[in-house]
């Protein structure tokens, strides 16, 4: 199983390789390369996500969230599994994430049970023979640079595609939920990552991508790596989502 999911690691790295080289290996260019990435970056601004917000049916709706429950890989778990002997200024940014993502030790506040309680409201029914092979492949990629040491700084990178590009997504989410009539409680996953992932997404740049890239450029190329590979999962899920729902 590791040597089939290295392979797979490795076909999804030469899918972005080239794209990758030309990011800059010093710490201000590589962060301006990457922030850039929200506006530039495979899949986004997709239209899929005003089409969600503003006409999917409750069905559509559900078959889309199951689609992406399912492909949940628990960024909270992710994010403990990259910090493994990382350098102080990194480790210490994503301790504090991971703070976050736990509800500040408040068990109401944590963000996972948070989807979940979604789930059981839109009563979904999230399994593998259910859901389509790009979003299974999505955390399967999450999971493989979270736990793969070898992909550690390209995880870091795949992470922070995450807090980057998240928000404007989260918010078409949230509409979508609110237009079908479900309450602020019940919507509170997507109105939060709407918001707390823009911070999340500065101070990941800045304290955790930055000191990386300033101790060693080499590793600037794998972090951008890993930010192609997970923008590009999730181009690859949105363009059959769009399949699906007759948008193309």
């Amino acid at each position: 199983m590791l040597r089939l999911e290295h392979g797979f690691m490795e076909e999804l790295r030469a899918m972005v390789r080239d794209r990758a080289a030309q990011a800059p290996t010093d710490p201000e260019g590589f962060i301006q390369w990457f922030e850039a990435l929200e506006q530039t970056g495979p899949g986004q601004h997709d239209a899929l996500f005003p089409w969600l917000a503003d006409y999917a049916s409750r069905d559509e709706i559900r078959w889309f969230l199951t689609q992406e429950a399912a492909g949940e890989a628990g960024f909270d778990d992710l994010v403990a599994l990259t910090q493994v002997k990382l350098p102080d200024s990194a480790k210490l940014e994503l301790a504090r994430n991971y703070w976050d993502e736990m509800g500040r030790g408040q068990e109401k506040g944590m963000h996972g049970p948070m989807l979940a309680q979604l789930v059981t409201t839109l009563e979904l029914t999230p399994t593998i023979e259910t859901t389509v092979w790009e979003s299974l492949a999505l955390a399967n990629a999450m999971t493989a640079m979270a736990t793969q040491r070898c992909y550690a700084w390209h995880s870091v990178g795949a992470l922070g595609a995450i807090e980057l590009t998240a928000p404007g997504r989260s918010a078409h989410t949230a509409r979508a939920l609110r237009r079908i009539g479900l309450s602020q409680s019940e919507r509170r996953y997507f109105d939060l990552h709407a918001v707390l992932d823009v911070k999340h997404s500065r101070d990941w740049n800045e304290l955790a991508i930055k000191p990386l890239v300033a101790e060693d450029p080499r590793r600037a190329t794998a972090i951008a790596e890993g930010a192609l590979i997970r923008l590009s999962c999730g181009e690859r899920c949105f363009n059959r989502y769009r399949s699906r729902f007759g948008l193309e």
